[in-house]
């Protein structure tokens, strides 16, 4: 059993730990925060040991760091994490910036540790039957596609907003880790991009909060579009803003040449997937509730008028999945490469919609290996329904 440090006790902090509920290999001791109130919060919640930074890096009864620090923040904590020769697990993205990301594979590369990130949501029983569907050639060959992610922004929900509208923040950054390791999950690597960048407006509003009515800056781009090719040869076109109040269409399409498939929320664990065959054929919903990792377990709208209320939502599985494979010393599937390559993409969008060029990807990655469910049902705790 390793034993994680968690650093960053914000509103994702719940989420993992709700993980030891489902996980058996998961088993927090100690937490820090830049703020240590909030760190003996989080440790009188728990029941676990409340330290400063420094202290949890330095504690040798901590195998594991769990990084849920801001994203300008990820790449000083994972480093001295790596640095203190400890595995880490970070939220996404792995840095806000490719080349440190990349200072970090290589550091856990140097030191023989192992760097994770998020998301893990592709490791979803909606995500993992997709990847099925297609590796069993149902749909053919994967031509084309598209995706979108759109709402209003946080600003509408949250009282300190700025971050999301500032460098290092952005719909891409924010939401596009959760889309590109999708695709990657079912196509493999890109290989070029082509994006599109907008900033509407200067100021925004702060809607929740002691602030409210008062307005912030807004610094960089609050939608995008883009146009992805695939080492395959696919080309897919996405969207992903902070400027839509309501839209009606699906998370994510692929188009074959045998037929098509509405992938599941990638931002969740659930289903159904949908498939159609031959032209004017009808769709197909296959459910995923019997899948362990699929089951509906939450009830939580987001307020998002294409989101369901009722979700899946197993966060922690790809935290868990890491240290199997650190007891069993075998490549885990939220790898830095992976991370890495998804980072890649979020830059390169970035660049091209300011350059106005097309620009190739620096790295590759494998596509994780397919996960099935006798494994998801191994680490589960035994009385996870």
């Amino acid at each position: 059993m390793k034993n994680i440090g968690l650093i960053g006790c914000g509103n994702i902090a719940e989420t993992y730990f709700r993980a030891q509920e489902y996980f058996n290999n998961i088993n927090f001791v100690a937490c820090a925060d830049i703020n240590l109130d909030a760190a003996k919060k989080t440790a009188d919640q728990y029941n676990i040991t409340a330290l400063s930074v420094d202290e949890i890096l330095n504690d040798k009864n901590v195998d594991i760091i769990l990084n849920l620090t801001i994203p300008q923040a990820h790449y000083e904590i994972s480093k001295r994490a790596l640095e203190a020769n400890k595995h880490v697990y970070c939220e996404k993205p792995m840095s806000v910036k490719f080349d440190d990301a990349k200072e970090l594979l290589n550091l856990a590369k140097k030191n023989s540790l192992y760097i994770g990130n998020a998301p893990d949501t592709f490791l979803g029983g909606g995500g993992q039957l997709t990847r099925n569907l297609i590796d069993n050639n149902d749909i053919g060959q994967v031509l084309t596609g598209n995706f979108i992610f759109a709402f209003p922004g946080v600003q509408d929900f949250h009282p300190s907003p700025e971050s999301w509208f500032q460098e290092g923040g952005g719909p891409v950054i924010d939401m596009g880790p959760y889309f590109f390791t999708t695709l990657v999950n079912l196509l493999g690597p890109v290989k070029n991009i082509r994006g599109r960048g907008a900033k509407f407006f200067d100021k925004r509003e702060y809607k929740a909060g002691p602030k409210k009515g008062e307005t912030f800056n807004v610094e960089i781009p609050t939608s995008y579009m883009f146009n992805i090719e695939f080492q395959s040869k696919a080309i897919v076109q996405g969207f992903i803003s902070f400027d839509v109040l309501n839209h009606k269409r699906n998370h994510m399409e692929l188009y074959g040449t045998k037929g098509s498939i509405v992938v599941p929320d990638p931002n969740m664990f659930g289903g159904p997937v949908s498939i159609s065959g031959e032209f004017g054929s009808e769709w197909k919903d296959i459910s995923v509730e019997d899948k362990p990792l699929g089951k509906t377990n939450i009830v939580n709208h987001s307020g998002r008028s294409n989101e369901a209320p009722e979700q899946a939502n197993y966060r922690g599985i790809g935290l868990a999945e890491m240290i199997d494979a650190i007891e069993n010393n075998r490549i885990h599937r939220c790898n830095g490469e992976l991370a890495l390559h998804v980072l890649d993409v979020i830059e390169c969008a970035m660049i091209s919609s300011i350059y106005k060029v097309e620009v190739e990807l620096r790295s590759s990655c494998v596509k994780p290996e397919p996960m099935h469910d006798d494994f998801v049902r191994y680490i589960l705790k035994k009385d996870t329904s």
